[in-house]
């Protein structure tokens, strides 16, 4: 089964378990949003359009909160799994947020475009290493100047005892929450796919591909959110 089979098998149930299996639901994709709406909100005190691209947008949950913080934002959203997209497109055509959907996998070539915010939740740790070190290149190069880069992602510890202390905490928590032993192990089945890295190493990319002021913004256990801005103007 590939990893866009894996999340069409639970498109319908995607974001209904999100806050049980991402226990610092709102501080991560808060934070992510926190971090990605200056510049929109720039491009729309200069008279124009605010463009997003969303990496592994999935059902597009990070592309709508950002459509709720900055209205007048046009997305485009890139997934490899069409049941996800398609119920990104169901909920942007609800809001008549402005949006476009590529089905693609994150080692192809990104849409062609500028844009001032590139983001990605939860997405990009499916690649190895160098196809994240390539993924943030690109990424990097799509941003208009100023623009920023956001990851809302899953981390590896920087040991292997933190590793295993991660999951320790995640498993303990996702329990309190009430996530069912069955979702637990549907999501521990998607996990076969995962690639994290840490965060150390991906800011260190970042930099490496051009972006500055790089940093994590949050981190709680497995859950961070990272980026940078593209040289130009700053806020």
């Amino acid at each position: 089964m590939t990893v866009a089979d894996a999340f069409d098998a639970v498109a319908g149930s995607y974001d209904e378990a999100r806050r049980r299996l991402v226990p610092c639901f709102d501080a991560f994709y808060g934070t992510a949003v926190q971090v990605a709406t200056p510049p929109l909100r720039d491009a729309l005190a200069a008279g124009r359009t605010p463009e997003v691209l969303d990496l592994g947008a999935g059902t597009g949950l990070l592309s709508l909160l950002l459509a709720a913080a900055v209205p007048g934002v046009c997305l485009t959203l890139v997934d490899a799994a069409p049941a996800m997209l398609a119920r990104a497109a169901d909920e942007l055509h609800a809001r008549s947020v402005p949006h476009r959907m590529v089905r693609a996998d994150l080692a192809d070539p990104l849409p062609a475009g500028r844009y001032d915010a590139v983001v990605s939740a939860l997405a990009i740790h499916h690649l190895d290493d160098a196809g994240k070190q390539d993924l943030y290149r690109r990424a990097a190069d799509a941003l208009v100047p100023g623009g920023v880069f956001v990851n809302a992602e899953q981390v590896a510890g920087p040991t292997p005892a933190l590793d295993r202390r991660y999951d320790e905490v995640w498993t303990a928590r996702i329990a309190e929450l009430g996530s069912p032993t069955e979702e637990i192990a549907a999501a521990r089945e998607r996990m076969r796919h995962d690639r994290p890295a840490t965060v150390a190493d991906q800011c260190r990319w970042l930099t490496e591909a051009g972006l500055v002021d790089v940093d994590c913004y949050f981190k709680e256990w497995r859950f961070a959110v990272f980026g940078g801005r593209a040289t130009g103007a700053a806020r």
